[in-house]
């Protein structure tokens, strides 16, 4: 990184400072965050006028400027990470351009947002690359994985810009179950089996009682409410906007959906949801929520949620879909009964955690011990194939692989 020298009145940068922060922009754009020239321009003047002493003063000054959603966080780190001349920049470089033995070592886990800074990184380098000739090879492909498999299998946090542009098209074509539940209350039916003498007294007024014919009643059947609890603190950052844009989803295809996230605390996001522009609504969102990326206290959250909002919309027969990783900060104590209670008030509670997408996965963590007793299935959430499966799995029986008493073992001793 090119050095700063500040004095007490003005700080004039050496070297093409300010060239390397309009390049640092233009690929942070073209890795899916919203920068403009404004932008750029005042992280220019923010440079020269902080006095920048150390790469993290550095780091947060750029930050401060260009991140303008919780979202891009992700996307800024990796970015600033690779781009400012970093020790593991000029590694990918040689790896790129040297000949090496091969890495027989266990490859490590891509970081968030890695795919989509890669790609604007390196789309100059790869678009003036000369074409290799590749021998032509037949290869028969019946039973390989198309292009559409592979992105329904791939983790969200992995996606490239591209990629997720083509889920969040997935995702607004998922089609909701005709999962109707029948009520209290009763419509007109020629073909019921009860009869409704109220209909039959008002048809016989209109002939002055000399006629009464029979009318009949069946009970009204409806879409039961969908309420979602959403963890948007530091360990899901990485999957937020993406969940956010299947509830959006979700929205729009049925009327009574109810959203809040929690991080430290409770927020309805319910209205701001109801914009028909996705990315309006997310931003929207995002305006309304003081606590994104922050620390976890699910028991804390669940209790207010209980105490305030339970019942004005867990009513007729409502489906719960709670989705956290289960890290709970604070003490787990009154956890596991804000969990039950939450339990006992719907038809239906879903846990859906992402850290199910670790084979390894084992419900060791206090929270997860003590919210798993309370919940009726038990699915992952971080792909596209696992939405698909979600969305099937509310107009149908839990199944034995979405059976919380799985991960307690209570089905390995039976």
């Amino acid at each position: 990184m090119e050095k700063l020298h500040s004095s007490p009145n003005v700080v004039k940068p050496e070297g093409r400072i300010a060239d390397n922060i309009v390049y640092f922009a233009r690929a942070l754009r073209k890795a899916g965050m919203r920068v403009g020239p404004a932008s750029v321009k005042d992280a220019i003047e923010a440079v020269l006028a902080a006095g920048i002493g150390s790469r993290d003063d550095f780091y947060w000054t750029l930050h401060a400027v260009l991140v303008s959603r919780h979202e891009d966080h992700a996307t800024f780190d990796e970015a600033f990470r690779l781009f400012w001349k970093s020790r593991e920049l000029i590694e990918k470089m040689l790896a790129m351009f040297s000949p090496v033995a091969p890495d027989n070592r266990e490859k490590q886990k891509p970081r968030a947002a890695e795919s989509r800074v890669a790609d604007a990184m390196f789309e100059g380098h790869n678009r003036n690359r000369a074409p290799q000739e590749i021998p032509e090879v037949e290869v028969d492909a019946r039973f390989t994985f198309s292009g559409n498999e592979v992105l329904r299998g791939k983790d969200f946090a992995q996606m490239s810009a591209a990629e997720i542009a083509d889920a969040k098209r997935a995702i607004a074509e998922l089609r909701l179950p005709f999962d109707m539940v029948r009520t209290r209350r009763f419509r007109p039916d020629p073909h019921g089996r009860r009869a409704d003498p109220r209909a039959m007294m008002r048809s016989a007024l209109r002939t002055g009682g000399e006629l009464i014919l029979p009318k009949f009643r069946s009970p009204r059947e409806m879409h039961p409410p969908l309420v979602v609890l959403a963890d948007i603190s530091g360990s899901m950052s990485q999957y937020t906007r993406i969940f956010l844009l299947f509830l959006h989803a979700l929205a729009e295809k049925r009327r009574r959906v109810h959203t809040f996230v929690f991080g430290t605390r409770l927020t309805n996001l319910t209205r701001q949801m109801r914009h028909r522009d996705p990315d309006e609504a997310l931003e929207n969102c995002s305006n309304a929520v003081k606590d994104w990326s922050g620390g976890t206290r699910i028991g804390d959250t669940l209790s207010e949620f209980n105490r305030l909002w339970s019942r004005r919309v867990l009513g007729q027969g409502a489906v719960v879909l709670l989705i956290t990783d289960g890290l709970e900060r604070d003490d787990v104590a009154g956890l596991a009964e804000e969990m039950e209670r939450l339990k006992k008030s719907c038809r239906r509670l879903i846990w859906l955690n992402p850290l199910l997408r670790f084979d390894g996965f084992e419900a060791r963590a206090r929270g997860v011990k003590a919210m798993l007793p309370h919940v009726d299935e038990f699915r992952p959430v971080h792909n596209l194939n696992a939405l698909s499966d979600l969305v099937a799995s509310l107009g149908a029986a839990r199944t034995r692989q979405s059976d919380p008493r799985l991960w307690l073992g209570n089905l390995h001793a039976a």
